[in-house]
């Protein structure tokens, strides 16, 4: 006999599977040598206030609790049917030298808050099925793993159609960008809005690689 999975398991897990997956990949490529496309060199990882270690920890402690909410909220739906940002947030930001595998390392509180319950709240009114709702977390989490690559890839598609991207939010990773290019993970309208967008050129860097330089620190 078939072993069947539901599609709310499926929505639970794969996204987290596709995260590794994906981070995995740039870490391949990372030890390939790809210097010609960083948007750091290397080297300027000490500047990370933490550890791999500890980002790897952060994440899976997040993703637990990602876990948690979901098999809640679908345990309920089947039972149914038959000055919180600022300080939470600045833990993201010791990494200014992004990873992939960081792009959920977050406090827990703003994981939970923005990342788990936000994402439970817009898969229930938007009223996406668990099977969209699959597909679509697994390429959001694409994409946010994508924008904290820390390379500029030549071909990349995700840029080709979206202007919020590794360069983009590079920005926000930087002591002088932290209060702009919040944006993620597709579209840079809510920086526009609010004033917190904040543009910049990607110039190459001496030595190989890239570098995003915010346009008003280029017009001081």
């Amino acid at each position: 006999m078939a072993f069947a999975v539901s599609d709310e398991l499926l929505g639970t897990f794969v996204p987290i599977a596709v995260y590794w997956l994906y981070s995995g990949l740039y870490i391949v490529l990372d030890g390939l040598g790809m210097d010609d496309y960083r948007l750091h060199p290397k080297g300027e990882e000490s500047k990370n206030i933490v550890s791999k270690w500890t980002v790897v920890r952060g994440v899976l402690v997040q993703q637990a609790f990602q876990i948690a909410v979901s098999l809640l909220l679908f345990t309920a739906l089947g039972d149914e049917s038959g000055t919180v940002r600022k300080q939470p947030h600045a833990l993201h930001h010791t990494l200014v030298v992004p990873y992939a595998f960081g792009a959920l390392y977050n406090h827990p509180l703003e994981g939970l808050i923005l990342d788990t319950i936000g994402g439970a709240l817009s898969f229930l009114i938007s009223g996406m099925t668990p099977r969209i709702g699959i597909f679509f977390f697994s390429f959001a989490t694409i994409k946010t793993v994508d924008d904290h690559c820390g390379l500029w890839l030549p071909g990349n598609i995700l840029h080709v159609f979206f202007s919020n991207n590794s360069a983009y939010h590079d920005i926000h990773h930087q002591l002088y960008g932290n209060k702009y290019n919040f944006s993620q993970p597709f579209f840079v309208m809510w920086d526009k809005i609010l004033g917190t967008y904040m543009p910049y050129t990607l110039e190459t860097r001496k030595g190989g690689g890239f570098e995003a330089r915010p346009v008003k620190l280029n017009q001081a």
